[in-house]
């Protein structure tokens, strides 16, 4: 019974860029709290480099357990779920070291999320692994850092606010926007390299069924102008997938849900510059030479200085129109990619330990909303992130 195991949660990955950063924030929220939590990688030296930073947090911390474990030893990552009610893991490309660890924790009956903004391996885990987790009855919980949890969470709210306690009988649809400033790691080049060099090659989203009587889709706008002098481009991020596979399974969201995505670039030469900018990357990315050099230019474990993370923000902003009524919602913090992240898959693993009786009862391959709802809402609006309603109409 998981209830006997040595430890209520690991983190794997916790000697990385991202791994570091999120042990730390589980340090600072976990201070005073019975939680039975420890750290795991690949290395034993730098697991106790960590631990000593988390006991400068928390002294109560110094002897934290630390466990040996690798994405390509199969006995490890089996030993590793086996040991404890949840695991986060921050170990990416999770295309390349990911699915080892999903199939240990599906085996072991043992809840998991990181931190994949990948659409290859979601589409994969579901595809494999999403019939044998329901059977178990486990959340693995995909895109819990700035990939999803702002706007898959920030629609939830903005449905909330759209409800107030009552049944939407109307047809919702929802505008995100996003801006944001921030610098990101090597970890996340090396994995958006590989994302877009897979451009074409996805397989496609596995067919999830809406209720009968229910429509889910997307919002069929391109580049448009913002109303202030700026643009807004669709953004071909994981982000509307993981919104609308949550809409699809959470009948909150009303009769008839439609959801686009995008990012606002304020000058017209900053969105020439970028799709030529971005077209360079995607051709260079298709050819295993130039994916190369284009891997070697962010190394692994590089990330950004404290002083540059200090400087990040982001802000998402929801449009949300019905027949009757307007709203507009806006969820924001500090450094999307690093800071508010670690912090974010830190309160989804907290949430899956202390919150595990009152969470929705949809298990398999799940999103943060479908798996986690209000109860994950709720904590993220105390302890993480800002959210707001700026209008009503």
């Amino acid at each position: 019974m998981t209830h006997q195991r040595p430890y209520d949660l690991v983190l794997f990955g916790a000697t990385g860029f991202a791994g570091r950063l999120t042990a730390l924030a589980l340090a600072k929220r976990l201070q005073g709290s019975p939680l039975r939590w420890a750290l795991a990688g690949r290395t034993l030296d730098k697991l106790e480099a960590v631990r000593r930073e988390v006991a400068e947090l928390d002294p109560t911390r110094a002897d934290l357990p630390l466990l040996v474990a690798r994405s390509d030893d199969l006995k490890s990552l089996a030993d590793l779920a086996a040991s404890t009610r949840v695991v986060l893991t921050t170990v990416g490309p999770y295309a390349l070291h990911g699915e080892p660890l999903v199939a240990a924790c599906v085996h072991a009956g043992t809840d998991y999320a990181d931190l994949t903004g990948e659409p290859s391996f979601v589409r994969r885990m579901l595809t494999q692994y999403d019939a044998a987790a329901r059977t178990a009855s486990v959340r693995i919980v995909n895109c819990c850092g700035f990939d999803s949890i702002p706007h898959d969470m920030g629609v939830l709210y903005t449905v909330r606010e759209l409800r107030q306690g009552r049944p939407l009988a109307e047809a919702v649809s929802v505008e995100g926007i996003v801006d944001a400033a921030g610098t990101i790691s090597g970890g996340t080049w090396q994995s958006a390299i590989g994302a877009i060099a897979q451009l074409g090659r996805i397989a496609p989203a596995p067919r999830q069924e809406t209720a009968p009587g229910r429509q889910v889709g997307r919002l069929k706008r391109g580049v448009h102008r913002d109303g202030e002098g700026g643009w807004l481009v669709p953004l071909p991020t994981i982000d509307p997938e993981v919104v609308l596979r949550s809409a699809r399974t959470l009948a909150e969201y009303g009769p008839a849900f439609r959801y686009g995505h995008y990012v606002r670039v304020r000058k017209t030469a900053s969105l020439v510059g970028g799709a030529l900018a971005l077209g360079g990357i995607v051709a260079l990315a298709q050819l295993s030479p130039t994916r190369a050099l284009l891997m070697r230019a962010k190394g692994s474990g590089e990330g950004p200085s404290p002083e540059q993370r200090a400087k990040a923000w982001f802000r998402v902003t929801f449009h949300a129109r019905t027949a009757t009524s307007k709203l507009t919602t806006r969820v924001s913090g500090g450094d999307p990619g690093y800071d508010e992240t670690a912090k974010m898959l830190a309160e989804t693993g907290i949430c899956l330990v202390e919150d595990r009786d009152n969470l929705p009862l949809n298990c398999g391959v799940v999103t943060p909303a479908a798996g986690l709802g209000h109860a994950l809402l709720n904590r993220l609006e105390r302890h993480v992130l800002k959210f707001e309603v700026l209008s009503r109409d």
